[in-house]
């Protein structure tokens, strides 16, 4: 433990700070009381290790506080005191810039302990759950803030993201972030099992409960007791299942495949899906009432094309990760391949990514050098020359213009689905639509010629 003119905090509140109710804070700290009013002008003058907002205050201006105390020092962690803050309001006050909710005293001090100085500046040293979201551009530092905030609650997190994003690394962050990383931690690919087994696979099931089950076999609900169980592709969850998994969430129980007897649930559930449940949910693919409780922390990765700023910095971890399994020196990249990487789309995310380095590594020799050449990026297409001549001749006998331009939208609209793999996400940016006018003009093309 550093002295206390080290370590301080500012404690912004409405009411004095009590150090009777924090007696081992006021003891192992320097605790600087402040209002509302003060909060600016103490910042400024002081140097503080953290800055505590004590809730509720129903006349504070939230989102200016934490604004202005971003502004003065974007380091300084944001700790918020508020024992009846729900998980919505973890959430909020995360995109907001919040940095943790502060527990009680005792374990306030152990995480205070773990907060770096602010005059250390940004290169201290991660959490290893930290380290496995790499990036510092705003949507990632979202997901940190979202993370720190829910990880000691019992909430059940839905992770959304395009395919190749990360959901899996953001949900097994938030496991290592929480007090159960020393327990298990399941995963289940929800497509990769056919609908008759993913029952059993998930609930397990008992001696006899159908042909070929010839003892009993505990399911991932119970290997995870006490842990996490990560749900992966949780939109391709037939209706049927649904139903039973949402007893098992809304109950905390749950029954073994031709058993009566009741098993109590013990573990943390984190769902993911690159799927659209809203629109599920519309189609009737989805039930509502488990969208709900699946979704009462959200959790969204930022596909790669709108966090460029990251992408120096991924390709940097990757190289070093692939040459480290590999056993060979450490390759590096020109600053020209940076800046072809930089201003790619990339329609498969941080995965693509990852592949197309470790192409490029295999495929370059001895070389320490990797320039732009040695990255196969699709190049943009060049919009054809402009012929002689009107594009679309016009018959002598006319046409119906109409019927002429739904033909060629739903053309192009097709092809822009095919070169993305079904994503309306990514063909919508291809196109520089927005999904929901993508969507639109999918819905409004004849059903009986729908696309795939």
């Amino acid at each position: 433990m550093t002295s206390f003119e080290e370590k301080r905090l500012l404690w912004i509140s409405p009411e004095p700070f009590d150090p009777s109710h924090w007696p081992l804070l006021s003891s192992a700290y320097k605790v600087v009381p402040g209002l509302i009013g003060e909060a600016q002008r103490e910042l400024a003058r002081r140097t503080c290790i953290a800055v505590v907002l004590d809730f509720p205050a129903a006349d504070w201006q939230t989102a200016e506080l934490v604004e202005k105390v971003q502004a003065l020092n974007s380091d300084l962690p944001v700790l918020v005191n508020d024992p009846g803050a729900s998980p919505s309001d973890a959430v909020r006050l995360a995109r907001l810039g919040a940095h943790q909710f502060l527990p009680g005293d005792e374990e306030a001090v152990a995480l205070l302990d773990q907060l770096p100085d602010s005059r250390r500046g940004p290169n201290r040293s991660l959490e290893e759950w930290e380290e496995l979201l790499v990036g510092d551009g705003p949507g990632m530092r979202q997901v940190r803030q979202v993370i720190r905030l829910v990880a000691e609650r019992r909430s059940t997190v839905l992770v959304t993201g395009e395919t190749g994003t990360g959901k899996e690394l953001a949900a097994r962050s938030l496991h290592l972030a929480s007090q159960r990383r020393q327990s298990p931690w399941v995963a289940v690919n929800c497509s990769a099992l056919p609908e008759n087994l993913l029952e059993a696979e998930l609930f397990g099931h008992v001696r006899g409960a159908f042909t070929g089950a010839l003892q009993n076999r505990v399911g991932r609900f119970e290997q995870a007791q006490g842990g996490t169980l990560f749900l992966d592709e949780i939109g391709d969850l037939d209706l049927a299942l649904q139903a039973k998994l949402l007893r098992a969430i809304q109950e905390r129980e749950f029954e073994r495949l031709g058993s009566s007897e009741t098993v109590q649930l013990n573990a943390r559930l984190i769902a993911a899906t690159n799927r659209d449940l809203t629109q599920g949910v519309t189609q009737g693919r989805f039930r509502e009432d488990l969208y709900y409780r699946l979704n009462v922390v959200p959790i969204h990765m930022p596909p790669l094309r709108q966090r460029r700023e990251d992408i120096p910095r991924l390709a940097a971890h990757f190289l070093e990760k692939i040459c480290r399994v590999e056993e060979i020196p450490c390759k590096m990249l020109t600053s020209r391949a940076v800046e072809a990487l930089c201003e790619y789309s990339w329609p498969g995310n941080v995965r693509q990514l990852e592949n197309l380095l470790e192409m490029a590594i295999a495929l370059s020799g001895n070389r320490e050098l990797l320039d732009n050449r040695d990255f196969a990026l699709p190049a943009v297409p060049a919009m054809p020359v402009q012929a002689s001549g009107p594009a679309i001749s016009l018959p002598d006998q006319g046409m119906d213009y109409q019927r002429t331009v739904a033909s060629i939208e739903r053309s192009i609209i097709e092809q822009a689905l095919q070169r993305t793999g079904g994503n309306k996400k990514a063909a919508a940016d291809m196109l520089g639509l927005k999904r929901t006018t993508l969507s639109a003009k999918v819905r409004s093309f004849d059903p009986g010629t729908a696309l795939n």
